[in-house]
């Protein structure tokens, strides 16, 4: 059975799932189908992805087919920089719905804490951003709850927050329900663990092989897959690096989202959630000793921009 963590109002939440971001068209269909073929029940999205429409086409197939039924499949999608104004959260959803083919989501979560005008996918200009003032995060969480009301979600979210942001939203309405952010051995996000966890809130962790497939690389950047202790830890277990980095995010009680399009690594990451690390395991893989995030927000920042890359974390 696959590993679950409980949210605060006692839903079990699928602890593993796949991830779809940079899933290329085309490929995303055939990922799916095979996720939820090999057994998959969490399937993580966002709209900013562009490709919940195969998604939602591989969804559709994999229930026609007998794969899955919707009742035993949670998703979960994102609402983009582009709609945190209130009037526009719904309309956000339901194009997500109608992508996915779905009538509810399991989850939603905002996807950033950074805003755009409305239908600016990316801003190229100052005047194509909105700031957290002009679109307070308070008033998008209260139209994040009101989706929920109307049964369009079952749970609400956020990504990419830390504590105080968190004590904000949760000062307006409920505690959110996950928070999604980028953690591995490089950034385990400790302190952002034990505060969701004493909130009642479960971390899911993004990127946590290290992101490699990513466009934007640096040549620098430190290899999570090639690392030293992985790679002994993977040889005494007789598994792959990958495997030992998925069981380390679920042995400390976080849930996680690899992504992967190749038919063989899907199903090879799901098996890893059987794969136990003994304390030994986990001791060597928390004692990296180096501190290293692969998306750092400078995408967002810049001369164009009222944001910092620094300021996002804050």
């Amino acid at each position: 059975m696959q590993p679950h963590l409980k949210l605060h109002d006692g839903t079990q939440f699928p602890a593993f799932g796949l991830g779809t971001w940079k899933s290329k068209p085309n490929e995303v269909y055939t990922a799916v189908r095979v996720a939820l073929e090999a057994g998959y029940i969490h399937l993580d999205c966002a709209a900013i992805y562009q490709n919940e429409d195969e998604v939602g086409k591989a969804i559709a197939d994999a229930i026609k087919a007998g794969d899955t039924s919707r009742e035993k499949i949670w998703v979960t999608s994102k609402l983009w920089n582009d709609s945190h104004e209130a009037q526009h959260v719904e309309s956000a959803l339901q194009k997500t719905l109608s992508d996915l083919g779905l009538e509810y989501l399991d989850l939603y979560l905002i996807h950033w804490p950074v805003a755009f005008k409305h239908g600016v996918t990316f801003p190229r200009s100052r005047e194509e951003f909105l700031t957290l003032e002009e679109a307070p995060l308070e008033k998008t969480w209260e139209a994040m709850a009101e989706l929920k009301a109307k049964g369009l979600t079952r749970q609400i979210g956020v990504s990419n927050m830390g504590p105080e942001r968190i004590d904000l939203l949760s000062g307006v309405g409920e505690t959110p329900a996950v928070n999604q952010v980028e953690s591995h051995p490089y950034l385990p996000q400790t302190e952002l663990l034990t505060y969701c966890q004493s909130k009642g809130i479960q971390l899911t962790a993004y990127s946590p092989l290290g992101s490699p497939d990513r466009q934007t690389r640096k040549s620098d950047e430190p290899s999570l897959l090639e690392h030293p202790t992985i790679k002994e830890i993977a040889e005494k277990h007789g598994v792959g690096t990958g495997d030992v980095l998925i069981a380390w995010a679920l042995g400390r009680g976080t849930s996680v989202i690899p992504k992967s399009v190749t038919d063989s690594r899907i199903r090879s990451n799901l098996k890893a959630t059987e794969l136990k690390l003994d304390a030994d395991d986990m001791g060597a893989i928390s004692n990296f000793g180096k501190s290293y995030r692969y998306i750092d927000g400078t995408f967002f920042a810049g001369p164009n921009s009222p944001y910092t890359a620094d300021g996002i974390w804050a």
